[in-house]
């Protein structure tokens, strides 16, 4: 006897796929079968294929082949009861259709019509299959005269036989045989004796073949068919449990044969789309910066790769079709998670530098800090919004507020830092003005040393800090900061006018003992008119210099403290008692402190952070001044420009030669003239006696230093006198132009400068800023 299976019932022409499933040694033929479904196309029929099995006597199937025009894989029985057995079981597990040959002439006989080997399937199918409607299409050969409806009834008599005497399990002991079989009967005329009728009939039932699988076809109801494409893989499994004698319930083997061949078409897609060059064009893109539409266009290429997958499982089992296909979907977003990352991190460094370039020009504009951020953030971050809305994948539910939340912090760190700039620009420009406004007026109060001096530098002190202050109040008003930030960075600014102030005393305190010796010298050497005193010889030298260095001493008590919160000090006077106004006796047994209140390095009600210089420093300063200027006192007692009458008188008996070639030589004398006149001009810029005043030493050695640039530059007025022409002015007083002080500072021009920042006021000297002096 002979088995045959056929599988997609079509008419194949001349194209023919015969294939061995199962050889000699019961093993499955994977790649035949692969074969089979590639050459006959059956992947693509989905669930539009029946599997018909034909088992009859030895060669009564061949000429139904041959007629039917079927291709299909083969089954050779072989001389072996078991396998005879298996492959029986196997034809009725994987077909839809069973078609039964059988003479017509075996009906009603106990071992015709296979009966022994049906029984032994009926037996395994029940304890094996869950039940399902296979078709058993019985085909009685050779028909003889007795009508098919006499002989159909005897046929379904003996199955319902076979199926009533095979041993049943108890969940089907009181299942019908209609249960697990349509059992159909059909009859066929003698080939041999009635060949015209015989091909009629086959075509008949061919017809009914090609509509088996539709409703109320031959295919039954076709609970446990496999999609095409999982065919093989399902005949396999089901081999192989038939082999190992296992359990085998059809439900649960669609569920995994769905399992499988889900899982199978579930990499194919996952390869497809990793291959996919428009995917691979957009992985790149998206590498380089931005890519717009980005969400669209993978949302496209997933959902074509979804759908492609969709369309190949679509018959499998839906539970298991559905699961397959969500975990397709995640590993899909999990592949390309990466791509939609690089997106929003584009995405969020382009928006920054956006923000960086939008704010720059917004306060390039003018517009406030606080608002230019405010403007800039809230239309910065809506652009982020909608470019997260553009890269957003329809099949994702990612959530982009960690990467929003990124770039708002920094957003508000870049914010952070150009505002610390600003402030910082802001508080460098207030400082450098009140620097401005400040330090020329402090200097030149502090070179002067009034007694008004301390007064008038508290009150342009004030003045100038509650302009800065209110200015740089209102400034602050835009950076939207914190009133306690703002009243720290006012007072940081109040210090650093007070600073200004202090460094400015500090700095003219070192020079002290200059400034001591410039106001002993100009007062020495003027008088009350601030006029060059002239010197007759007559003049009370000692009250002179009892004045000028009771002057500098003032001026040392005025330097020695800062005094810009109007507080009180016995400076002055300890000074003037400890130095001036010396007791002429003193009780022995005193201490050292006692005697001398110089002997200290603090004063008395004045702080040290306001002491400029300490007491034991001035008593020192003092014992130098004094040794400096005793020189020009004893110089002014003994000052006697004219040599002694015997020199006059040898200088007369032995020039006169000289003098008589002088008054032969007019040449002469104009040389002489000329050198005069160059020698009282260099006097005069020099200054030689003023220089001397401090000592011979000192005054050779600044000379020395004077010489050569006063006169270069005589020289260069006497060349520019001679290239311009005679003025109309009325001729000044050459000494008084030329006359400077012993510090290099041009008197003319010191008063000029003077004037333009002092002013008289009912409450003293007023001091003005020279940068408000040009605004106004």
């Amino acid at each position: 006897m002979q088995q045959r299976e056929l599988a997609g019932f079509e008419d194949m022409g001349d194209s023919s796929c015969s294939t061995q499933v199962i050889d000699g040694d019961g093993l499955y033929n994977v790649s035949g079968m692969e074969n089979f479904m590639k050459t006959v196309k059956l992947g693509e029929c989905g669930l539009s294929y029946a599997v018909v099995s034909i088992m009859g006597p030895q060669s009564s199937d061949l000429k139904l082949l041959k007629e039917f025009g079927w291709q299909g894989a083969w089954i050779l029985n072989l001389d072996d009861t078991a396998f005879e057995k298996q492959s029986a079981l196997f034809a009725l597990a994987v077909s839809d259709i069973v078609l039964i040959n059988m003479w017509c002439h075996d009906i009603g006989r106990e071992q015709a019509a296979n009966k022994p080997l049906l029984k032994t399937v009926f037996q395994v199918m029940m304890r094996l299959f869950s039940p399902r409607k296979t078709t058993l299409l019985f085909v009685i050969r050779d028909k003889t005269k007795t009508p098919l409806e006499n002989l159909e009834p005897i046929l379904r008599e003996d199955i319902q036989k076979i199926w009533d005497s095979v041993q049943k399990p108890l969940e089907h002991k009181n299942t019908p045989l209609s249960e697990f079989f349509n059992v159909e009967v059909v009859a066929l005329s003698s080939f041999e004796e009635k060949e015209e009728q015989f091909k009629e009939q086959v075509a008949n039932l061919r017809q009914r073949f090609f509509h088996s699988i539709a409703p109320g076809g031959l295919a039954g109801d076709r609970r446990g068919v496999i999609p095409a494409s999982g065919f093989s893989f399902s005949a396999q499994q089901i081999w192989k449990v038939i082999k190992e004698n296992k359990d085998l319930d059809l439900p649960a083997h669609k569920v995994m044969v769905a399992t499988v061949r889900c899982e199978e078409i579930a990499n194919e897609k996952i390869a497809s789309f990793a291959d996919n060059e428009e995917w691979r064009h957009l992985e790149e893109a998206v590498q380089n910066g931005v890519v717009p539409g980005f969400g669209k266009k993978l949302s496209s290429i997933l959902e074509n790769c979804l759908i492609g997958y969709d369309m190949e499982a679509v018959y499998f089992d839906d539970s298991v079709r559905t699961s397959k296909r969500r975990q397709l979907e995640s590993k899909l977003l999990q592949f390309v998670q990466p791509a939609y990352h690089s997106m929003l991190g584009h995405l969020r460094s382009k928006t920054l530098e956006d923000f960086k370039a939008r704010f720059e020009k917004a306060l390039e504009s003018g517009e406030g800090f606080a608002a230019a951020a405010n403007d800039c953030t809230q239309s910065l971050m809506s652009e982020f919004n909608e470019g997260c809305k553009d890269a957003d994948i329809e099949q994702a539910t990612w959530d982009s507020s960690k990467v929003r939340e990124k770039l708002r912090r920094d957003i508000d760190a870049y914010v952070a830092s150009v505002r610390k700039a600003k402030l910082f620009e802001l508080t460098s420009f207030y400082e450098e003005k009140l620097n401005k406004a400040l330090s020329e007026p402090v200097e030149a109060l502090l070179d002067a040393a009034s007694d008004d001096m301390w007064p008038s530098i508290r009150r342009l002190l004030q003045r100038e800090t509650k302009t800065a202050l209110s200015d740089f109040a209102s400034a602050l008003s835009s950076f939207d900061i914190d009133q306690t930030t703002i009243e720290k960075l006012l007072a940081k600014l109040e210090e650093y006018a007070r600073s200004v102030v202090e460094s400015k005393a500090r700095e003219e305190a070192g020079r002290v003992l200059m400034h001591m010796k410039d106001r002993f010298s100009t007062l020495f050497s003027r008088d009350s008119d601030s006029m060059p005193r002239l010197w007759t010889g007559k003049e009370d030298i000692k009250a002179i210099t009892k004045m000028a260095r009771s002057a500098s001493l003032k001026l040392l008590s005025i330097i020695a403290a800062i005094r810009l919160d109007g507080d009180k000090d016995n400076v002055e006077n300890i000074l003037q008692l400890s130095l001036v106004d010396v007791p002429n006796s003193s009780t022995s047994n005193r201490s050292i402190q006692s005697l001398d209140p110089l002997a200290s390095n603090t004063w008395e009600d004045v702080p040290s952070t306001r002491t400029l210089i300490t007491p034991v420093q001035c008593k020192s300063l003092w014992r130098q001044f004094k040794a400096e200027t005793e020189y020009t006192e004893a110089n002014k007692r003994n000052n006697n420009w004219l040599p002694p009458p015997w020199a006059i008188a040898a200088m007369l008996i032995l020039g006169f030669n000289e003098f008589m070639t002088l008054l032969r030589n007019p040449l002469y004398l104009g040389f002489i003239f000329v050198a005069f006149l160059l020698g009282k001009a260099l006097w005069v810029q020099l200054d030689i006696s003023g220089e001397f005043r401090n000592g011979a030493l000192p005054g050779i050695l600044s000379l020395s230093t004077k010489f050569l640039p006063t006169v270069m530059n005589l020289l260069k007025k006497l060349a520019d006198e001679g290239q311009r022409p005679t003025a109309s002015d009325t001729r000044r007083n050459p000494e008084l132009d030329s006359m400077s002080f012993p510090n290099g500072v041009n008197n003319t021009s010191a008063s000029s400068a003077a004037s333009s920042n002092v002013t008289s006021s009912d409450s003293g000297v007023e001091y003005t800023s020279p940068v408000k002096q040009r605004l106004e």
